[in-house]
């Protein structure tokens, strides 16, 4: 019995061991000023919750880098983020950092090759840790998400080549899954942060793995993720996304589903992303609406001085793109104070990096708008406090001494100072913050206006050393009314234009304006009483005389008329390109106008119209840059040739000695005539032409080397455009062109035949240059079977027997 009992005793004595050594982790874990709950969930993925408890007026704040591209061949990019983001996180000391995408740059010095280089990742991991030393920060807190230059040549995530699955941060800390989600709690809402890897399962070398693709199943976990705090009615939600690629530049999923959608369905608050680089313009950010499908003329839907019907339901959310770190070094703050999204980029090469003011309240009219602003407003849903204070977060390396409010007035074109007061450090709870925030009392109706850019904030905060800063002015809106920001041509080009639907329809567009070009002159002809010759234009000039004359010309040039069509039939139904696409070099593939098609790596599989429509980049600038100016040439090209003919038939039936012993030749008619046949005589047209026809070699060589050094890939089109291109030179008998052909044709062979024959024809009968046809058969190992030496009548009876054959 008393063994039983000792034997109780010890077992009771070692239970109430292990449960005090539990309490006591416990608590101790606890005192941590944020807790981290990981909570399982029906997706592989785990949802992260951090309790912030230290932060001001329950604010919380993050950081966003993009585009840091780390590359062996510049080393400043990794030095310059040791040396001014670890000091700078230090005393912002955010709640996140986000990282979106690009973390290397997979090229080479020359910028012609993209593959992965395990150095530049070895780089990465390397420069993360010693940020995430210097700054003092919990690791866990860096989120890092794949960019489409991080996944250059990856056939397949897992595979050799797939670093970002050996050092990324997120795949350190176990985050193998392609969203993440993680939810910053305080006292009074929660702020859900879900980021997204939408980059192309199959990673394709560059160009064309450019945009996003997202799947269904990225989608539909997306939309659970988003969805998880939904049946929470005592924390109000904010909602933010963060992603590489804007939604201008992703594609749609395998079932017409879109990232805009599933942002619209939960009217995020933001969506962070990156990809597009300072250098398209400083005003990278949209306001979505449903609708839009193709494009948005600015960067809100409506215009100016609209509003708000009144709804609070209205799909809605912001897309605000940041700049790069890559040349800009772009760091971004991101403040929600009260559900109110705020944000700041700075360059952190600027002296403004040591003290940062981030103005949260009152919200900039019009960058951070919301329709569901005029709608609290206008129907005193919203708490009054929230508009009772101007609110800024301060964050200095030194103390801050002063922080002074300025609003200004511009009704009547000139900026007057209608306020300034000191704010006041508000503190949190406990007595204790991890940041500085700042707010002072004001009359707010005293501010309400119809015109959302009367009245303008700036915010001047001082530091101990007597060193100020201030905020760039903003105007905003008490009421609710939105202001209005354009954007530039290139900002609505890359933000503006959903590029996944706009490809086709200008792809077609393109191929349809071409054959119309040359279906319309065989309509005219064979259906048309009306004949459109050099003859009757002169006499009747007009812009329809003159399109019907070179459209019908073009047509007479058949050898030329005959490739252009069969090249456009061969673009829409062969290939373009083919190559290795992949760094391990495993793979080969041919381009299509529909995308990539190759085999991978798992034979059984069989991928078709990869990179659709990522394989824009080459085919929309090969039409408008190459195809267009061709054609355009050629029709100038046979215009200028029979306006040529005709002037050497006109001198063939008449002697220009004739005209000096006619009489009356000083009148007006023969004197216009010998100006005519001056003026034919430069030629300047075909001086024009020869300009134009290097253009194009130099743009269609320069946009091939490129794709084959960087494939490398084997061209099987362009070859007419170029060849006739050839054709065209030849024509205007350059002897530098002639030389420069010689150089082409040696390499490219029969594809010339076509072409070359007609440069035979065309050169040798119009214009009697032996030395033109030598080089064109010489090229072809074909003997020429005319006279070397043709005199003037022989020229003349070569222009009857071309003009009437």
């Amino acid at each position: 019995m008393g063994a039983i009992t000792m034997t109780i005793i010890i077992k009771n004595a070692i239970f109430l061991q292990i449960m005090f050594m539990f309490f006591a982790f416990a608590l101790a874990f606890a005192a941590e000023s944020n807790t981290i709950h990981e909570n399982s969930s029906s997706n592989t993925n785990s949802r992260r919750v951090i309790q912030v408890n230290d932060d001001p007026d329950s604010v919380i704040w993050v950081v966003q880098f993009s585009d840091l591209h780390f590359s062996v061949n510049h080393n400043d990019r990794a030095l310059d983020f040791i040396n001014l983001v670890g000091p700078t996180l230090s005393f912002v000391n955010p709640s996140l950092v986000l990282i979106t995408g690009d973390l290397t740059d997979a090229k080479s010095k020359d910028l012609l090759t993209t593959k992965q280089d395990e150095l530049e990742w070895v780089e990465y991991q390397d420069v993360m840790e010693h940020v995430v030393k210097m700054s003092g920060l919990d690791k866990s807190i860096f989120y890092d998400i794949r960019g489409n230059h991080d996944n250059y040549g990856v056939p397949s995530v897992g595979s050799a080549y797939d670093f970002f699955s050996n050092y990324s941060i997120n795949a350190q800390l176990g985050r193998s899954g392609n969203v993440n989600s993680v939810t910053l709690q305080t006292g009074k809402r929660s702020h859900l942060f879900v980021g997204i890897d939408s980059t192309m399962a199959v990673g394709l070398r560059g160009p064309t793995n450019l945009l996003g693709h997202p799947t269904d199943k990225l989608l539909a976990e997306l939309d659970s993720e988003l969805s998880q705090w939904d049946g929470e009615t005592t924390r109000p939600v904010t909602k933010i996304s963060f992603g590489h690629f804007p939604i201008s530049f992703s594609a749609a999923s395998e079932s017409g589903k879109k990232l805009k959608d599933v942002f619209l369905k939960h009217s995020i608050s933001a969506y962070l992303c990156g990809h597009l680089h300072l250098s398209f313009g400083k005003n990278l950010k949209r306001y979505h609406q449903p609708g839009n499908d193709f494009m948005q003329l600015n960067m809100h839907r409506t215009p100016f001085g609209s509003s708000s019907n009144g709804s609070s339901t209205i799909p809605e959310f912001w897309e605000w793109e940041m700049g790069d770190w890559r040349s800009r070094r772009s760091m971004r703050i991101l403040a929600i104070d009260r559900g109110h999204t705020s944000f700041v980029d700075i360059d952190l090469r600027s002296d403004t990096k040591n003290i940062i003011i981030l103005p949260t309240f009152p919200l900039d009219s019009r960058l951070m708008w919301r329709s569901s602003l005029l709608s609290e407003y206008e129907r005193e849903t919203k708490d009054p406090s929230d508009y009772m204070t101007i609110r800024a977060l301060v964050l200095s390396s030194s103390p801050i001494i002063s922080v002074v409010a300025h609003v200004y007035d511009w009704q009547f074109g000139t900026l007057s100072s209608v306020l300034e007061a000191s704010m006041k450090k508000v503190e949190s709870g406990s007595g204790t913050s991890r940041g500085a925030f700042y707010a002072v009392p004001w009359n707010f109706k005293s501010f309400e206006d119809p015109n959302p850019e009367r009245y303008w904030l700036q915010i001047v905060a001082t530091d101990i050393t007597g060193r100020s800063t201030l905020t760039d002015l903003r105007p905003f809106s008490i009421n609710g009314v939105r202001g209005f920001l354009s954007w530039t041509w290139l900002e609505f080009k890359v933000m503006g234009c959903q590029w996944e639907a706009l490809y086709l329809p200008i792809l077609w567009f393109c191929l349809g304006s071409f054959l119309s070009i040359l279906l319309i002159p065989v309509a005219i002809t064979n259906f048309s009483s009306k004949q459109y010759s050099m003859q009757n234009f002169l006499v009747n000039k007009g812009f329809i005389n003159g399109a019907g004359l070179v459209l019908t010309e073009l047509y007479n040039l058949r050898y030329v008329w005959y490739g252009i069509l069969g090249y456009l039939f061969y673009l829409v139904l062969c290939p373009w390109l083919s190559g290795v696409l992949f760094t391990d070099g495993s793979e080969r593939g041919y381009m299509t106008y529909k995308g990539w098609v190759l085999g991978h790596s798992e034979k059984s599989i069989k991928l078709e119209y990869v990179a659709f429509p990522d394989v824009m980049v080459i085919v929309i600038p090969h039409l408008v840059f190459v195809v267009l100016p061709f054609l355009l040439v050629a029709t100038g090209m046979a215009t200028e040739c029979e306006r040529h003919r005709i002037h050497l038939l006109a001198l063939s039936g008449k002697k220009e000695d004739d005209h000096n012993d006619a009489p009356g030749f000083n009148n007006s008619a023969d004197q216009s005539d010998i100006t005519t046949k001056s003026y034919i005589g430069r030629r300047w047209i075909r001086k024009f032409l020869l300009l134009v026809c290097l253009g194009i070699f130099y743009i269609h060589f320069k946009s091939s080397g490129e794709s084959i050094r960087d494939e490398p890939i084997s061209t099987f089109s362009g070859l007419l455009s170029m060849d006739t291109s050839a054709a065209v030179i030849c024509y205007l008998q350059n002897p530098q062109s002639l030389a420069l052909f010689k150089s082409f044709a040696i390499d490219m062979n029969d594809g010339l035949v076509p072409c070359m024959r007609l440069s035979y024809d065309f050169c040798a009968e119009l214009n009697g240059r032996p030395e033109v046809c030598s080089v064109v058969y010489m090229s072809l190992n074909v003997e020429a079977d005319f006279n070397p030496v043709l005199d003037p009548q022989h020229v003349m009876a070569a222009y009857d027997i071309h003009a009437f054959r």
